[in-house]
């Protein structure tokens, strides 16, 4: 098993605490996110672990990682990102933004989950969003899910509550099969829509967001599957959101929504 962290973005609306900093830098219970990431893989047994940097790159130092560079940062998204770490995605790759925290246990249960693909999913997000942003109205996308696990479709910004069964956590595992298809999609894809609108976002390849690059794959007529969480994972956009779990964290709140990956914090 392999990880991926992808970390080449800006996050500019983080910069009153990241300038000049990636934002998977930031500093979040004693750790910077990416550190709590490399130590949970590593504490799960993945040892080759591969980190896609782009804004900032010379920040992100730490030994025994495999580093590739996003050069187009500023002009590319996600799916440009991963595929930097090509020559890593082999064999079975686990997936990670580089801007959220999860519990141990969330990894470890997606390392057991059955299926080439298989993407993290919170059906509790509700509770989060709330915390959060006072509704759950804001920045909202859809995911729907039939059956006990099929992913049917996902990605669309600011759907109708109806089309929204859980929340995309930006944490996924691919299979050697599901690697597979996924170069397949990207190979076939890439330059016809390298600037053309591609999926139900209308961004074009360049700028797509996973979300997008998975429902490519549900309509070449592959198995998504999604894990269930009842959150277990904060994420970090904005100088609000850091701001907020850093309270969260000193209240105590926190562990309403996700048990640390480690209590070093404490």
């Amino acid at each position: 098993m392999k990880a991926v962290i992808l970390a080449a973005g800006e996050g500019s609306r983080l910069k009153k605490y990241t300038r000049g900093l990636p934002k998977g830098m930031l500093e979040f219970a004693g750790k910077s996110l990416i550190k709590r990431q490399v130590d949970l893989f590593r504490a799960a047994g993945i040892d080759d672990i591969s980190i896609v940097k782009g804004y900032a790159r010379d920040r992100i130092r730490y030994p025994g990682i495999a580093y590739y560079v996003n050069d187009r940062w500023a002009s590319t998204n996600m799916v440009v990102s991963l595929f930097c770490a090509e020559p890593s995605l082999a064999g079975d790759v686990v997936v990670s933004y580089a801007d959220i925290v999860f519990e141990a246990s969330v990894l470890t249960r997606l390392l057991d989950a059955a299926g080439d693909i298989v993407v993290v999913v919170d059906t509790m997000w509700e509770r989060y969003w709330k915390m959060r942003y006072g509704d759950t109205t804001f920045d909202t996308e859809s995911l729907r899910i039939e059956g006990e696990s099929r992913v049917v479709s996902l990605g669309k910004p600011s759907p109708d509550a109806a089309e929204i069964d859980a929340r995309y956590v930006g944490l996924l595992k691919f299979s050697a099969a599901g690697v597979k298809q996924l170069k397949s999609v990207w190979s076939r894809c890439r330059d016809r829509f390298w600037d053309a609108p591609w999926q139900i976002s209308g961004r074009p390849l360049r700028t797509a967001y996973m979300t997008d690059m998975l429902q490519a794959l549900i309509d070449d007529g592959h198995s998504v599957a999604a894990m269930k969480i009842e959150n277990g994972w904060i994420e970090f956009d904005t100088n609000e959101d850091y701001e907020k779990a850093m309270e969260w964290l000193r209240t105590g709140a926190l562990k309403s929504l996700c048990a640390m990956a480690a209590d070093d914090h404490e």
